[in-house]
């Protein structure tokens, strides 16, 4: 290749920097770090390409990495970021270096990517100190941060009681760490990797559920602070038994230097892996499959993309093993095609999330039966379209079906709107009406927000179900009725009736089969998907150009808890629609309630104190980075031991989706006794999915569980 130019590893050919077949950066220059690599340089590369400039480098004493620039990596990743250019470390061939390249830390930082080459008895000062021999210029790094020393033959990092602490291979090390090749060591916010001298890079290491959510952790805070992509790739075996030994080894040539491989469950391996879109996700997953498919047949792979199918690590992590699960053998499928569209007549259901995917074909079950079901769930989190799924799945479908707002009927005329009355029956009573109940002959009658009917109403309601006969105010015949009631609320019905608020009897009618429906802060695999469906189908209403959602809005509002659930975000959408022009939705367009102030170029603050004021703000000039975004502050508070606790059942329910159900993995993902986990679990009611044969023992259906 005459282009190129080699350096250990790395190539350089046309100005673009590459390590064995992959780019890794447009450079104007390359710095040989010692005399056999200036040689090799000029050895290799007679006729040099236009541009690329080769120049000879001298070490002394101290060794500064010049101006410091944003690192764009995390402890553990080997990534940067350098004028739009990515900069990534991949291993190249076996990885085993020359007989005459001597043991080196390879410097990963924006604007440099340099080789510092290890002394062979003297230790090495980390810092940003004078006296630090390899020095670093930046706030996130100590002036003594680290010390690099040979005992025994081996090299020992050791902290020096740095601010940021030192991590090897993204795990923190409390004292000292002794290296072996390849191993990448996260000072503040740079990277070093260690090369020795004709090692090659040891077998990859497996990461256990803890690792893996700790990598992920650190994965997400770099792709939130810069704005870099990353996906998880899961590799279902098919098996209950493999051989982790002979997968790695496997594994081994497709996975680069800054990729992470953690197993989960039985036969479910996750790969992280930053910088890679979405091509190259779905390449590595073919390539993953082709090499394990002779011993592993029934292989397969799904992926999901950080922040493109969401920034939360469990939803990430559910998304890439339901992908997988919903690949064909020797198949590899997205988050993106996970999401479910469902028509119920006029109305339209976008699910993803695998409790509402569950609850869903609940509802499908219990549709041809004539049980009254009982919907329970916050305001907004969609309880009139699970009523309108029964109803499509009953054999009542062709018929109406008719939606009563309980809290909207006055108590004066409640009895007459729901059952009708005669001629005469009161004053103004001027001719007989038909009432709500008589009116759906036939069909399915959603009475929503049933716990506002008065006592009296709840009695002749009661009658009405079990006889399936009305009686008109100021008549004396009954009058027979066929309907399906379906009833909602966003109270607790049982502890109502146990205070005496809610007829028992009435209740227990109702709730012959109860359904929970998750609020949307429990579910947020569907925010991506409903904010980006609610804002196209507001601005195409609009006539507007279409509009992108950035990823620094997509991070609030998978922070905000939605008091007002899937409305609420429906209506914030289509306030965005409005106000915002075109081009992307930017934090500084959100309403008040997501942020109380944003920063202006000038760094003063510009207040937001309603909806109206922050349509203004649209035109402002945008922050200068990320990092100067305000953060999120909720608008109201819950008591800190309600907060504490609801916190602790959604992360169990999750740790429990992440493990298929399997409690004690469950325990062991969240770091908690499995005793204290299993008394929990009873404590917060997250008891086994119910069958069909609970339904008519009045079981609740709680999508949570």
């Amino acid at each position: 290749m005459p282009n190129e130019v080699t350096i250990g590893a790395l190539t350089s050919g046309g100005g673009v920097l590459r390590f064995g077949s992959r780019t890794l950066m447009n450079k104007s220059h390359i710095t040989a770090t010692n005399d056999s690599y200036y040689e090799r340089v000029r050895a290799c590369s007679p006729q040099r390409p236009a541009g690329l400039a080769i120049r000879r480098a001298s070490y002394p004493r101290r060794r500064s990495l010049g101006t410091w620039g944003m690192v764009s990596g995390m402890p553990s990743t080997a990534v940067g970021n350098m004028g739009g250019a990515t900069v990534s470390i991949i291993p190249g061939g076996s990885g085993a270096a020359g007989p005459d390249e001597p043991s080196y830390l390879l410097v990963i930082a924006e604007g440099s990517s340099s080789a510092f080459p290890l002394p062979a008895q003297s230790p090495v000062i980390i810092g940003r100190g004078a006296e630090a021999d390899l020095g670093i210029p930046h706030a996130s790094v100590s002036r003594r941060h680290a010390r690099l020393s040979i005992q025994n033959a081996e090299y020992v990092i050791e902290d020096l009681g740095s601010h940021n602490c030192t991590k090897v291979n993204g795990q923190r090390i409390d004292r000292q760490c002794v290296l072996r090749a390849g191993d990448v060591i996260a000072i503040g916010e740079a990277l070093l990797i260690l090369h020795l001298s004709a090692v090659a890079p040891p077998l990859r290491v497996l990461l256990d559920a803890r690792a893996l959510r700790q990598r992920l952790s650190e994965e997400r805070e770099r792709s939130v602070r810069y704005q870099r992509p990353f996906a998880v790739l899961s590799i279902d075996l098919g098996v209950p038994q493999w051989d982790r030994d002979s997968v790695v080894v496997r594994l081994q040539p497709k996975l680069r230097l800054m990729d992470a491989l953690g197993v989960i469950g039985d036969s479910l391996l996750c790969a992280v892996l930053p910088e890679l879109d979405e091509d190259e996700v779905l390449e590595l997953g073919k390539a993953i499959i082709s090499e394990l498919c002779p011993e592993y047949p029934r292989v397969r792979c799904g992926y999901s993309r950080c922040p493109a199918d969401g920034q939360d690590i469990d939803t990430l992590l559910i998304l890439s093993r339901r992908a997988a699960e919903a690949s064909p053998l020797k198949g590899v499928s997205g988050a993106a095609t996970l999401s479910v569209i469902r028509q119920y007549g006029e109305r339209t259901v976008l699910l993803a999330d695998p409790a509402m995917l569950r609850l869903y074909d609940l509802l499908e079950r219990l549709g041809p039966s004539t049980m009254p079901v009982l919907i329970s769930g916050e305001t907004g989190c969609g309880k009139e379209l699970a009523a309108a799924a029964l109803h499509h799945h009953s054999p009542r479908r062709s018929k109406r079906l008719l939606a009563i707002n309980c809290a909207a009927l006055p108590d004066a005329l409640a009895e007459s709107e729901l059952f009708g009355h005669e001629r005469g029956a009161f004053s103004g009573a001027v001719q007989s009406k038909i009432g709500l109940l008589e009116s759906a002959q036939g069909g399915t009658v959603f009475l929503d927000e049933v716990g506002e009917l008065s006592p009296a109403i709840q009695a002749k309601l009661l009658r009405a179900l079990e006889t399936q006969l009305i009686l008109r105010v100021g008549d004396t015949r009954e009058r027979p009725i066929d309907i399906r009631l379906v009833a909602a609320t966003h109270r607790n019905l049982e502890a109502e009736a146990l205070a005496g608020r809610f007829r028992q009897d009435l209740y227990f009618r109702l709730g012959a089969a109860v359904v929970s429906l998750p609020p949307l802060r429990h579910r947020k695999i569907e925010i991506p998907m409903l904010a980006r469906t609610f804002l196209d189908a507001a601005r195409r209403r609009l006539g507007k150009t279409p509009l992108v959602i950035s990823d620094q809005v997509m991070e609030r509002l998978l922070g905000y808890r939605w008091p007002g659930n899937v409305r609420e975000l429906k209506n914030d959408m289509d306030f965005l629609a409005t106000t915002v022009t075109e081009g992307a939705v930017e934090p500084w367009h959100l309403p008040a309630k997501f942020a109380d102030n944003i920063l202006t170029d000038e760094g003063g603050a510009k207040a937001i104190g309603s909806r109206e004021s922050s349509a203004l703000s649209s035109t402002a000039e945008p922050p200068l980075s990320p990092a100067r975004q305000p953060q999120q502050r909720p608008k109201s508070f819950l008591p800190l031991e309600q907060e504490l606790r609801e916190l602790e059942r959604t992360r169990m329910r999750e740790a429990l989706e992440a493990t298929r159900g399997i409690q004690s993995q469950a325990a062991e993902l969240l770091s908690m006794p499995k005793r204290t986990f299993f008394a929990k679990m009873k404590q917060y009611g997250m008891s086994r999915q119910p069958t069909l044969l609970e339904l008519g023992s009045g079981r609740v259906f709680s999508a949570a569980d």
